[in-house]
């Protein structure tokens, strides 16, 4: 068993405060909804794959007030942390593929933040083809994650993801974010591609159908 769970219980009712701050070293997530906001003003139907204890979902919710968000977690503990407005979001247990299986072509946004590292790389095509999958005619694919630089501020990302979740993370670099998400949704379907201010190894993308 990894230690993050263990650390983070130590931590009792400030786990959630503790999270916030510690997660804040490496990306305001914030900044991320802004940007997303920019990039895609209106929303009627979102999908969030990996949302991890929900703390992205609390941004997206407040980004889009009016849509029906759907986040979803290969992890028993979808949503344990969330603490925004309930009446609009689901959390469920679920792979990016059953959701594309039930639910084809349902979803106007589908936001994959900080996930593709921890994914092996056989399994990337395959999860990004089922997103395109779900993603409706003319819907949009807000891609976030995190590339390698040699700066120490990486090297602690990495110490964070390689020892305290457990997972074998690997890194994708612009140029192969870029080539992963053209291979599955071609050439012409990336419209924005962006380094965060606060930390230029969050890099995000905005893929279009």
């Amino acid at each position: 068993m990894p230690p993050g769970p263990l650390v983070r219980r130590l931590f009792g009712p400030y786990e959630r405060t503790v999270a916030e701050v510690y997660r804040g070293i490496f990306v305001d997530l914030d900044e991320v909804a802004e940007l997303m906001r920019a990039w895609v003003p209106y929303a009627r139907r979102i999908l969030e794959v990996g949302c991890g204890e929900g703390a992205m979902t609390e941004r997206i919710v407040r980004a889009y007030p009016n849509a029906t968000v759907t986040a979803i977690d290969i992890s028993p503990n979808a949503g344990r942390l969330y603490r925004g407005q309930t009446s609009n979001v689901t959390f469920t247990q679920a792979a990016a593929e059953d959701v594309a299986y039930r639910e084809p072509a349902s979803f106007d946004l589908v936001v994959l933040a900080d996930v593709i590292h921890h994914v092996p790389g056989n399994g990337r095509s395959p999860l990004l083809s089922a997103i395109k999958h779900a993603m409706a005619a003319g819907g949009s694919l807000v891609f976030k994650d995190w590339v390698a630089s040699a700066t120490p501020i990486h090297w602690l990302c990495f110490m964070s993801d390689r020892y305290l979740t457990g997972d074998n993370v690997s890194y994708c670099t612009v140029d192969g974010i870029n080539t992963l998400l053209s291979g599955v949704f071609g050439s012409g379907a990336i419209r924005q591609v962006a380094a965060l201010r606060r930390r230029r190894n969050n890099v995000m993308v905005l893929v279009q159908r």
